[in-house]
C-alpha cells in the first residue's frame, strides 16, 4: 500500500484513485502468488546498474509524462536513446497511470497511432 500512496497521484489518500477491492486484489496477487520480489526486479536492477545500456531504438516513440510519476526526466534523455515523435506532459497521474487516468493515457495512445498512420500515409 506504501508504494500505491507514494507513486501515485492521490494526495496520500488512496481512496481518491483507488477501491480497496483494487488494493486487496493486488495485495493478494503478489502475497498469494510469491511474487512481490520479481515485480521489483527491474527498479532493484536499475538502481544497481545491472541493467545494459539501451541502443538506440529508431521505431517512433511515444512518452506520456505524469507529475506524479517515480521519475520524471527531461524530454532530451527520452531523445537521446528513442526516435521520440510524440510527448505529452500530462495535468495528472502517478506511476499507476493506466490505472489512475485511464481516459488520459488512452487518448495519448489514440492520437500516437493516428498521427503515426497519417504521417505515414502521406509518406
Amino acid at each position: 500500500m506504501e508504494k500505491y500512496r507514494a507513486w501515485s497521484d492521490c494526495g496520500g489518500d488512496l481512496s481518491t484513485r483507488f477501491s480497496d477491492d483494487f488494493l486487496l486484489t493486488q495485495a493478494s496477487l503478489y502475497w498469494f502468488t510469491g511474487t512481490v520480489s520479481t515485480s521489483l526486479r527491474p527498479y532493484y536492477e536499475y538502481a544497481h546498474h545491472l541493467t545494459r545500456r539501451v541502443r538506440r531504438v529508431e521505431v517512433p516513440t511515444a512518452l506520456a509524462q505524469f507529475p506524479a510519476d517515480l521519475s520524471r526526466p527531461p524530454r532530451s534523455w527520452a531523445e537521446r536513446t528513442h526516435r521520440l515523435t510524440r510527448h505529452t506532459l500530462m495535468p495528472r497521474g502517478g506511476h499507476f497511470a493506466a490505472h489512475e487516468e485511464p481516459a488520459l493515457l488512452a487518448d495519448d495512445i489514440v492520437t500516437f497511432f493516428r498521427e503515426l498512420r497519417a504521417h505515414e500515409r502521406r509518406s
